[in-house]
């Protein structure tokens, strides 16, 4: 089994398990998975790539009623996952001397916020993806 194969298997039984109670140990093991990702090389793009996949058959197995609950999740899950890989972006900038954009609170509860293209008044201003409550 591969790295990939690894993180795919390991992804999938952390986000099923966080589906259930969405918890914060379940949070932190997606935090986790995001650091192992950083640390062996596999790409922003590998990691979406096995998000997809894998809330992809979470889908397929949910309830109508509950498909924006699990993608709510989803959303929260990644964010976690992902969350190494803009610590790392923030550190690059920093060390290049270039300032990094604010980091918006990642849980729903806050109001989630998102920078991207053409979203809010001119390009990479917060576009608003989930509003409280």
């Amino acid at each position: 089994m591969n790295n990939l194969e690894a993180l795919t298997r390991d992804y999938r039984v952390a986000f099923l398990g966080y589906l259930p109670r969405r918890g914060e140990a379940a949070l932190s093991r997606g935090y986790e998975l995001g650091r192992a990702a950083v640390t062996s090389g596999v790409s922003i793009l590998e990691l979406a790539r096995v998000h997809h996949e894998v809330l992809l058959e979470a889908l397929h197995e949910t309830p109508p009623e509950e498909l924006s609950d699990v993608a709510t999740a989803a959303s929260e899950f990644f964010l976690e996952v992902l969350a190494t890989f803009d610590m790392a972006q923030r550190a690059f900038l920093d060390a290049r001397g270039t300032t990094a954009p604010p980091v918006p609170d990642p849980r729903p509860e806050s109001g989630v916020t998102a920078l991207r293209p053409g979203a809010g008044h001119g390009r990479g201003q917060p576009g608003r993806l989930r509003g409280p409550g």
